[in-house]
């Protein structure tokens, strides 16, 4: 492992990574459901980042802003004036209405220094843009090096992080079933990472063993389950993400008392 990421070692194990934050309680990929995942003791949060028209990196899951907003299209044709248009809370509910659509400069302003981050690099539908070079800008710029992991489906824009931030740790997501088989296996080794982040239905104490044995973490995705989580925290993982950071913490306790 790469002695320069002192904060990512010592990330408390297993690590509740609050999925798009707190998003049984707030709406997802907002700074609402960020700053809830914090006060509700998270170890870190994760957030998914893409390019929207204008250039800015902003942060929503979809490719589309149709599901979690009350506006329409896509988000690399949408510049960063009409997205803030948009009310990306009241879907959830109308406590939260009128919360915006956060750029990812936005949140490492307000959260930054306050929680670790797993930034998502979403270019799946453009996977050779200069989402990678963005973000690491921005990471840079907040100096955040020590509090950031960077994850994708994509290994094309992994390898460009890890080339432009090599400091940085890396975690390999991997696709459900036949489609993630090369990332769970040895073909996974051509793209660098730290941290295998398997789907729960994919991941077995086999796995587990053997990424250990290679020296990475398993971050598991995305259990919302207390069956799942008990599972997994009795086999030592090292992380789940789950849109439920309380109930991990709950399930976490029992499962340590």
């Amino acid at each position: 492992m790469n002695n320069r990421l002192p904060k990512y070692q010592h990330l408390q194990t297993p690590t509740i990574f609050a999925h798009r934050g707190a998003s049984v309680y707030a709406p997802e990929n907002t700074l609402s459901s960020f700053l809830l995942a914090i006060s509700q003791n998270a170890d870190a949060i994760e957030l998914d980042a893409k390019l929207c028209a204008s250039g800015e990196v902003v942060v929503i899951h979809d490719p589309s802003v149709d599901r979690t907003t009350n506006g329409l299209g896509k988000v690399l044709e949408l510049p960063l004036k009409a997205l803030r248009e948009f009310d990306a809370g009241s879907w959830f509910g109308t406590d939260f209405q009128g919360e915006g659509i956060p750029t990812l400069d936005e949140v490492f302003e307000v959260v930054g220094r306050k929680i670790f981050i797993n930034v998502e690099i979403t270019n799946y539908a453009s996977p050779c843009d200069d989402l990678p070079n963005s973000v690491v800008e921005l990471v840079r710029r907040h100096g955040l090096q020590e509090s950031v992991l960077f994850s994708s489906f994509n290994p094309l824009a992994l390898r460009k992080a890890n080339k432009l931030l090599p400091e940085v740790p890396i975690g390999l997501l991997a696709l459900p079933g036949i489609q993630g088989a090369w990332a769970r296996s040895w073909p996974g080794r051509f793209v660098p990472h730290q941290a295998l982040h398997p789907e729960m239905q994919d991941t077995t104490l086999n796995l587990i063993n053997k990424q250990h044995r290679l020296g990475r973490r398993v971050h598991v995705w995305t259990v919302n389950s207390a069956d799942n989580m008990r599972t997994l925290f009795n086999w030592k993982i090292d992380g789940i993400f789950t849109d439920d950071p309380l109930l991990a913490q709950q399930i976490l306790t029992q499962a340590t008392s």
